[in-house]
Order: structure tokens, then C-alpha cells, then sequence
């Protein structure tokens, strides 16, 4: 996919990881003023450079959590998109994102050596692994709680992603 332009701007995709194992979902916790978000590991495609999002879900998991991607037994899986259009705090202009989700699942080894803070951002925040019930009814971005007791359930993944609705003013509040 690539990035489109409109009035308001460019959208820019983002990639990120549901990463399981053993029923945990691994997520980056920031504390912010109007209370904790909890991330998907991920980030953005570098377009100028035409990266492929899958070589960008590889890079930006090795960057912040240290895992390569490389040394799973399956590739992961592309399971939903979520468009996002939303005001962030201080800002005029609309945010814009296409989030593609991928998801894996981890084996022991690997679970191991994912990186207990995030390493390639300044305020180090911590990484964490929630059970993926509590995790779906949590404060997260993107907003893909609804539907991630489906990324555990390998019979969904058949048909391709699955377009989620979009992450509005009204659905979803920065934090």
C-alpha cells in the first residue's frame, strides 16, 4: 500500500505487531497526562525510501524490541486495517494514519528476548504482557480492542485482512 494525499495532507501507513504467546499480547505502556496508552509494537513505513511494510514491521521490531522477525517458524500475518483520522492534542491539522496489523505468534525462545523497554525511544517506556482479554478492553493504539480475542484464532486468518472501522474523533481519544 502507499501513502495518498488529500487537502489535509498525506496518509502515512503504519505497521505493528499483535504479538502472542500463551495467551499474552506484548504491548509498549507510555504514560501520558490524560492517562496510560498501550502501543503495538510497531511504526511507520519509510515512503520516500519505498520501503515494503512487511521489510518495515522487520526493521521497527528489531528497533524497538530487539526481535527479529526472521527466526519465527511462520511469518507473521496480516489480519486487519484501521484507517485513523483524529485530532491529537495542541494540533490543528487532522492525524492521519492507515494501521496494517500483523500478527504472530511467539515461541518461548523468542518471547525471551524481547527487550523489557522499548529501545529506540527516549522515554525507554516499558514493554508489557498483558493477558489478551484484559489487553482488549484497555486503552489501545491502535484501536483494535474489539476484535483482538480474533488474532488469537488461527481459523481467522483465511480471507484476508479484515478492514476495521475507522479510528475517528469519535471513537478515539489521544491520550
Amino acid at each position: 500500500m502507499t501513502s495518498s494525499g488529500t487537502a489535509s495532507g498525506p496518509v502515512r501507513v503504519r505497521v505493528c505487531a499483535v504479538l502472542l504467546h500463551d495467551g499474552l499480547v506484548c504491548l509498549i505502556r507510555r504514560q501520558r497526562p490524560a492517562g496510560a496508552q498501550l502501543s503495538f509494537p510497531g511504526g511507520v513505513v519509510e515512503d520516500e525510501d519505498g520501503e515494503d511494510p512487511i521489510d518495515a514491521l522487520h526493521r521497527e521490531l528489531r528497533e524497538e524490541l530487539g526481535l527479529d522477525l526472521a527466526a519465527l517458524p511462520a511469518p507473521p500475518v496480516l489480519r486487519f486495517v484501521q484507517d485513523q483520522e483524529t485530532e491529537r492534542p495542541g494540533e490543528t491539522t487532522p492525524f492521519r494514519r492507515r494501521h496494517l496489523v500483523y500478527v504472530a505468534h511467539l515461541p518461548d525462545h523468542l518471547v525471551a528476548a524481547v527487550a523489557a523497554a522499548e529501545q529506540d525511544a527516549p522515554d525507554e517506556a516499558p514493554v508489557v504482557w498483558l493477558p489478551v482479554a484484559d489487553a482488549a478492553s484497555l486503552h489501545l493504539y491502535p484501536g483494535v480492542g474489539a476484535v483482538l480475542a480474533q488474532a488469537v484464532r488461527p481459523d481467522t486468518a483465511a480471507g484476508g485482512p479484515v478492514l476495521l472501522p475507522a479510528m475517528t474523533g469519535a471513537s478515539y481519544q489521544w491520550r
